[in-house]
């Protein structure tokens, strides 16, 4: 039975999830949930994940919401799969904890309003919150400027291997830089640009872009 992801291809907390299955050469299907007709508010959603977003998982028995909690348990159950995305000691361990907690409270706070803004409002024909979006690049670009003095010491964010410390950073930055026209906010740092342009060219993550961009509902490695 292959894992079931419920969500939307060009979301990125579902493309968070689906990313790391391709890392780990994992099987899944797609099931779409057109969060722009508030499909994920429905009571029949809300049953699975009870804050109405996107995405939820099924594996087997388990039904799992909370894209980082889901990434964490795939790359644990997934282990002898692919790269090692958790750590090989306590120690490694604690590191990609510590980033995933920072992507999580010091980053994605900031790039979702970018994102939300710039991108989502407009494609839905909705005004902007120009103050905001603007507001939330200069917090962005403050925490980048942490992140650079941070890849100076290391080729990626916990260490010198890629893990879900960087993977869990890619589809709402994708969206900044491709889509927002921000790509200044990597450009003018040094290592930031060295560690992105390495992290969306792993073969993982072209496999889902296309995926994305060719409606993929069913994933085979």
């Amino acid at each position: 039975m292959v894992v079931k992801v419920y969500g939307k291809a060009q979301a990125v907390c579902p493309q968070r999830v689906m990313h790391c299955l391709m890392e780990k050469g994992v099987p899944f299907e797609l099931v779409h949930v057109d969060i722009d007709t508030m499909e994920h508010k429905r009571p029949e959603f809300l049953q699975k994940q009870p804050f109405g977003q996107v995405p939820y998982i099924v594996d087997g028995d388990l039904e799992l919401f909370e894209s980082r909690a889901i990434v964490r348990y795939l790359a644990a159950k997934y282990a002898d799969r692919g790269p090692n995305l958790l750590g090989r000691t306590p120690e490694e361990r604690a590191k990609v904890e510590q980033w995933l907690d920072v992507e999580a409270i010091n980053y994605n706070p900031w790039a979702f309003p970018i994102v939300f803004n710039l991108l989502v409002l407009p494609i839905r024909g909705l005004p902007a919150n120009e103050a905001e979006a603007g507001a939330a690049v200069d917090k962005l670009n403050k925490v980048l400027e942490v992140y650079e003095k941070q890849l100076s010491k290391t080729k990626y964010l916990a260490g010198d291997e890629f893990t879900l410390a960087d993977l869990t950073h890619i589809p709402a930055t994708r969206y900044i830089v491709e889509n927002c026209g921000l790509s200044h906010l990597l450009d003018d740092k040094k290592h930031v640009k060295a560690w992105w342009e390495d992290i969306t060219a792993r073969p993982a993550w072209k496999k889902l872009s296309s995926f994305v961009e060719t409606g993929g509902s069913n994933y085979s490695p």
